[in-house]
């Protein structure tokens, strides 16, 4: 993010009307300016054969272009009364082996209780894996036994993080109308085992809800972006992501930096960028090692991953307007994860 805007000096604009213009004093443009700008740009006293004046980035004409920052520069999220639908890509690539998910889902904002927010996320189209639309028996079933799931009922925090899955032992008494819908268009061997396979997972509730907590879409739209930021928009978290199947999920280190400034479509832009940072080997990954093999003091970070998010909010409601992760590791072969979410009209 540019740390500067330029303003294109018109016929008969001085210094004093176009610190004016920004809300600045004549002093602090001209400082400003000549700590970015070439010696030869440099103002002494007033402007005279500059074409451009650098100003600072939150320095504006419009001042509801300013992203609104509550106390501390932290953006505030506020999702009360909101009903969103968002288009889902999901895509899976491990090694030369990829694949891509697409659905729509709802999300719909129920209440505020013991400072968390809950709300309603429901599928709302087809499945559809590569283009198509889920036909093969397996995924076909899949798709149908997954209804159980829904509507799907989450608690996230202030910081718009996903805290836990909340109606878990309802899918237990969905399970009997799943059940019978599956029945009355499939039968067969293939069908019972599929259908007892699910009903050991609903008496598990404990790895059921590690299963749902799990999933790429609510771990990318309850990320908890909403942050406090320093002086310079910045702010450095680490956070976990499920790339892999471990008990412990691997630890990645992330730069997030946030425009102060909302863009020409009225759009809050945050991005981040980070590295995998975890005590654990390649091969600690590969055994699915929850923790480092080696002893304390002769382990070393592990880098070799990389984390990258951008998140678009709309400038008033401050709610997801679009989202992209993307993260990576190295293991057996390289994994990566990427999920665009976007909402629809």
């Amino acid at each position: 993010m540019l740390k500067f805007n330029k303003h294109i000096i018109q016929n008969g604009e001085t210094l004093d009307s176009i610190a004016a213009d920004y809300n600045l004093s004549a002093y602090d443009l001209k400082l400003f300016h000549n700590n970015q700008c070439e010696v030869k740009d440099q103002i002494l006293i007033q402007i005279r054969h500059q074409k451009e004046l650098f100003v600072p980035r939150i320095a504006v004409e419009e001042r509801n272009k300013l992203v609104k920052f509550s106390r501390g520069n932290r953006i505030d999220f506020n999702p009360k009364n909101s009903f969103l639908n968002y288009g889902v890509v999901i895509k899976i690539e491990n090694g030369e082996n990829q694949n891509e998910l697409k659905y729509d889902t709802s999300v719909r904002w129920m209440k505020f209780e013991d400072k968390l927010h809950y709300f309603e996320i429901n599928r709302t189209s087809n499945l559809f894996i590569n283009e198509e639309e889920v036909n093969e028996m397996a995924d076909l079933l899949a798709y149908k036994t997954s209804k159980v799931l829904y509507p799907l009922t989450v608690s996230v925090d202030e910081h718009g993080k996903l805290n836990d899955i909340e109606n878990i032992f309802e899918y237990k008494k969905r399970w009997t109308a799943v059940k019978d819908e599956v029945y009355k268009e499939y039968e067969g061997e293939i069908v019972d085992q599929y259908c007892q396979k699910i009903e050991n997972i609903l008496n598990e509730p404990d790895a059921l809800l590690i299963y749902l907590k799990n999933d790429y879409f609510l771990r990318t739209f309850f990320f908890g972006i909403y942050q406090k930021f320093d002086q310079h928009y910045q702010a450095e978290i680490k956070e976990t992501f499920p790339i892999i199947n471990n008990a412990i999920e691997p630890n990645y280190k992330i730069k997030v930096e946030i425009d102060p400034v909302k863009d020409d479509y009225d759009l809050i832009n945050i991005s981040g960028t980070g590295k995998l940072f975890d005590e654990r080997s390649r091969d600690d990954f590969i055994n699915r090692a929850p923790f480092s093999q080696f002893s304390e003091g002769q382990s070393q970070i592990n880098n070799d991953g990389d984390f990258r998010l951008v998140h678009f909010l709309n400038g008033e409601t401050m709610l997801a307007e679009s989202l992209y992760l993307e993260c990576d590791i190295n293991v057996e072969k390289r994994k990566k994860i990427s999920v665009t979410v976007a909402v629809l009209d």
